[in-house]
């Protein structure tokens, strides 16, 4: 039975291309919102400007500030063969792990020159996955990344969007994300505002989200799938709002799988025998899987996410898997918009 439970199989399903959202709404607040009561098994529909009904006003809301950068990048090598570049993490200034097709093309040692001139890059080492490490030149690229890097938008999304802004949450602030913390998105300035006045206390974490964001799980059993390292911050101010709410029994509430894998990376026992969260800037691989117990996070607003994907995996952890399958059964047959840009979930 316990083999059974985490079994790939269990986290793959067949999505209709037409219920992946190629666009995001012109409204943010406006898509459709699954509500997930576990407690009772059930699910309903509703809208998310309507989110804050579902909020108490002694929670804790917590955001992921981290702001995506232009990760895709073309160049070619000494033969003028063109490699795609896709930037995943920088190791120290200048010197990034990145992805690179075809990988036959990016030998060790080669430069790799874009279109500006005097901006290269050097291939200096292959990562175990398959990567590429290269070191820049200049070191600090920013401005020609501003000028000549795209949006890495997900595969899935087969057009490019007109505004860069429309993949960043509103209140994105520190750079450093390939990937966006979807979850985000269906926020506005008004909405917070709404949510802060009712009482809700607003904190932010920041995960930049890497590779381990939207690396497939391809084990048969998905406990042996291994998590690539992601940087978090959580601050003082913040954590002391988390640890202050899980001592009155107040909820926290996580928006997105990288708020959840942020706090509870950071959790440990204190003396007194509940679960904090420390404040610190760390790296984690920790990955969620069924039967893992929630120690600090209490409700999870989040996107419907890609089959075999670690972020499926931790929402079936934390919904259950039955009422997580349930619950994206029901969102494909009312023709709810799926991934990235399409709706979200509450489950509480």
């Amino acid at each position: 039975m316990e083999q059974d439970l985490y079994a790939i199989s269990n986290f793959n399903y067949e999505l209709p291309k037409d219920l992946i959202a190629q666009q995001p709404l012109g409204e943010r607040d406006s898509s459709r919102l699954l509500v997930i009561n576990r407690k009772a098994g059930s699910i309903r529909e509703a809208v998310f400007k309507n989110i804050i009904e579902l909020l108490d006003k002694n929670d804790v809301l917590v955001l992921n500030d981290t702001r995506v950068i232009k990760a895709k990048l073309t160049g070619k090598n000494k033969y003028g063969g063109k490699i795609d570049i896709l930037l995943l993490k920088e190791k120290e200034t200048g010197i990034w792990e990145v992805l690179v097709k075809p990988g036959k093309k990016a030998k060790l040692g080669e430069e790799i020159s874009f279109a500006k001139d005097g901006f290269y890059a050097k291939i200096i080492s292959k990562t175990l996955q398959g990567g590429r490490v290269f070191e820049f030149f200049p070191k600090d690229f920013t401005s020609y990344l501003d000028e000549l890097g795209k949006p890495p938008l997900p595969h899935y999304i087969k057009k490019e969007i007109d505004d860069f802004e429309k993949y960043q949450t509103i209140y994105s602030k520190k750079e450093g994300a390939v990937a966006a913390p979807t979850a985000g998105l269906h926020f506005t300035e008004k909405l917070i505002s709404q949510i802060k006045q009712k009482g809700i206390k607003v904190v932010y974490v920041t995960l930049h989200c890497g590779l381990a964001t939207f690396r497939p799980v391809k084990c048969a059993d998905i406990r042996e799938h291994k998590m690539d390292c992601e940087s978090i911050e959580i601050s003082e101010e913040a954590a002391s709002i988390i640890n202050d709410a899980k001592d009155k029994g107040s909820r926290v509430v996580a928006v997105g799988t990288t708020s959840v894998r942020s706090l509870e990376s950071a959790s440990f026992l204190n003396p007194a025998g509940s679960f904090h969260v420390k404040s610190s800037t760390f790296e984690t691989n920790f990955y969620i899987t069924p039967g893992y117990k929630f120690k600090i996070v209490d409700a999870l607003i989040t996107n419907f996410h890609t089959p075999l994907s670690t972020n499926l995996i931790l929402v079936s952890s934390f919904g259950g898997l039955a009422l997580t399958q349930k619950a994206y059964a029901h969102a494909k047959n009312a023709n709810f918009r799926f991934f990235s840009f399409g709706d979200a979930m509450f489950i509480f």
